[in-house]
C-alpha cells in the first residue's frame, strides 16, 4: 500500500462515510489551513449532472493551447487517486506528485485534529492547499454533489460560475425533484459573476434564471445569449462577441458540441481571449478518459476479435445512456456493426431507466458486478431489466470473461462492443487495460 493508499484508508476509516451535505466543516478546516480558498487563482466553477468533467476538458485545452497555466479540480478519479489535482505548468498540466499529495493530505488531517470530516471535505480542502501554493492563471473547480452544500462552493467570487445540463442523478441526496435539484445547482451563483447555463429543460433554466437575478449575476443561457450547433462536420459557435467556425471535437458524440459551445461561453463571460488558433487546437486536443473513449491499445483491447471496437463510457444516469445512445447510433449509421454491451452498475443508480435507450440498438448485453464495489448492483438485475426492454441478455464474472465469450461467438460483421454503466467500472476497466488517464 502506497502512502497516499493508507492515507485514504486511516481517512476513510476515521470519518463519516455518509455524505452529509453541509459547509460547516469546510470552513471550520479552511480557517485551520490559514484560508487557502482566499490565495488561489482566478476559479471557474462548474456544476451540473451530465457535461461538467467534458467541459472542463475544452476549457483547459483551450486555455492551455493559448499557453494558460491551468489548475484543474475534479471527481471522481478513475484509476489513480492523484487524477483529481492537476496543477498548471506553461508547457500543460500534470497531476500532483505521490509525495506532494501523500504530504498535503497529511497536513490537512494534522490541521483537522481529528474533528468529523468526509474524505471528499478534506481532500478538497488539500486540493485548496495545493492550488494556493502553485501560480496558475486559472482554476477550473468542478463541484462534487449538488451545488449549494458542496465542498468547493467556499469561493466568494469566481470569474464565472457555469451550469451544465440538469438531470436526475444522486436521488439519495439530492431528491427527484428536477426543480430542487436545479436550485442545489444554482447554489453555486456568485453576486455579480456571469452565470454561464447549458441547454436546460424550461424548468431548470427558469430556475437558474431566477437565482441569478437575486444576486444580479449576468445570464449566460444557451439560445438566448450564445448557441453552438453541429454543420457539415463543424461546430458553429455565436455570441455577441462574434461566430466561430471550429473543427469537431475530438472527443465523441453530439452531446459534446454542446459542452464545447458551453466552455467556450464560459471562457468568454470569464474575460478569456484566446486566439482562434487556440479554439481550434483545443477542441481537437481535448482528452476526457472514459467517455466515448476507444480503446485500441492495451491488454483488454487486445481480447477482442480482430476488426471489432471496444468503446468505454462511464455514463450511469438516463440522460447519459441517452447521449450514449445517440453517438453510437451515429456510429452505427457510418459504419454498421452489431452492438454488444457490457454494463456494470451500481445500486444506487436507475438501471432500467438507463438500459432502455439502448432497446433496439444493441444485440446482446452481458451484466458484469463492478470489482471492489460493494454497492455494485448484482448482474441478474441489470439482465431482467435488460430483457425486460427486449435486449437479449445473460450475466457474466468480469469484463475480461465477457471479451473471451465475444471472441468464440464469431459474430459477423465484427461487433462494436461498449463498456458501460459506472465510472467505477470504467476506472477498472483502465487498470486492467494498463492505459491510465494521463
Amino acid at each position: 500500500m502506497t502512502g497516499i493508499d493508507a492515507t485514504l484508508a486511516r481517512l476513510t476509516a476515521l470519518h463519516p462515510k455518509r455524505i452529509d451535505l453541509s459547509l460547516d466543516r469546510m470552513w471550520q478546516i479552511l480557517a485551520r489551513l490559514d484560508h487557502p480558498e482566499r490565495k488561489l487563482p482566478p476559479v471557474i466553477h462548474v456544476a451540473g449532472t451530465n457535461g461538467k468533467g467534458s467541459a472542463i476538458a475544452f476549457m483547459r485545452a483551450i486555455l492551455e493551447a493559448a499557453g494558460s497555466r491551468v489548475h484543474v479540480y475534479t471527481s471522481p478519479h478513475l484509476v489513480r487517486f492523484n487524477e483529481r489535482f492537476r496543477l498548471g505548468a506553461p508547457t500543460g498540466g500534470q497531476f500532483v506528485t505521490d509525495a506532494e499529495l501523500d504530504a498535503v493530505l497529511g497536513e490537512c488531517e494534522d490541521r483537522n485534529g481529528g474533528s468529523p470530516i468526509t474524505v471528499f471535505e478534506i481532500t478538497t480542502a488539500a486540493g485548496l492547499l495545493l492550488f494556493s501554493r502553485h501560480p496558475a492563471d486559472v482554476l477550473l473547480l468542478e463541484v462534487g454533489l449538488g451545488g449549494r452544500l458542496d465542498a468547493t462552493n467556499v469561493i466568494d467570487q469566481p470569474l464565472a460560475s457555469v451550469v451544465t445540463p440538469v438531470s436526475l442523478d444522486h436521488a439519495d441526496y439530492l431528491g427527484e425533484d428536477l426543480a430542487g435539484i436545479a436550485a442545489e445547482k444554482a447554489g453555486i451563483v456568485k453576486r455579480g459573476a456571469p452565470v454561464v447555463v447549458a441547454p436546460q429543460t424550461d424548468e431548470v433554466m427558469d430556475v437558474i434564471r431566477r437565482a441569478a437575478e437575486r444576486v444580479r449575476a449576468p445570464f449566460k443561457a444557451a439560445g438566448e445569449t450564445w448557441v453552438a450547433s453541429e454543420e457539415h462536420g463543424r461546430i458553429v459557435y455565436q455570441d455577441e462577441d462574434g461566430l466561430l467556425d471550429l473543427p469537431a471535437p475530438r472527443l465523441v458524440g453530439r452531446h459534446q458540441t454542446v459542452n464545447a459551445g458551453t466552455a467556450i461561453a464560459a471562457l468568454r463571460a470569464a474575460g478569456f481571449k484566446p486566439p482562434m488558433t487556440a479554439f481550434e487546437a483545443g477542441l481537437l486536443r481535448a482528452d476526457w478518459p472514459a467517455r466515448m473513449q476507444r480503446l485500441s491499445q492495451g491488454r483488454l483491447a487486445a481480447m477482442i476479435p480482430p476488426g471489432s471496437e471496444l468503446w468505454l463510457d462511464g455514463g450511469h444516469n438516463p440522460d447519459g445512456g441517452r447521449a450514449i445512445a445517440v453517438a453510437l447510433a451515429d456510429l452505427e449509421e457510418r459504419v454498421p456493426r452489431p452492438l454488444v454491451m457490457v454494463v456494470g452498475m451500481l445500486q444506487t443508480k436507475d438501471h432500467a431507466s438507463f438500459l432502455r435507450h439502448f432497446a433496439g440498438l444493441a444485440s446482446h448485453l452481458y451484466a458484469v458486478p463492478i470489482p471492489q464495489q460493494e454497492k455494485s448492483l448484482p448482474p441478474q438485475a441489470i439482465v431482467a431489466a435488460a430483457q425486460s426492454c427486449g435486449i437479449a441478455a445473460e450475466p457474466a464474472d468480469s469484463v475480461s470473461e465477457v471479451l473471451k465469450r465475444i471472441g468464440t461467438r464469431g459474430i459477423v460483421p465484427s461487433p462494436r462492443i461498449l463498456i458501460a454503466g459506472s465510472l467505477y467500472l470504467a476506472g477498472d476497466v483502465l487498470r486492467q487495460n494498463e492505459t491510465p488517464p494521463q
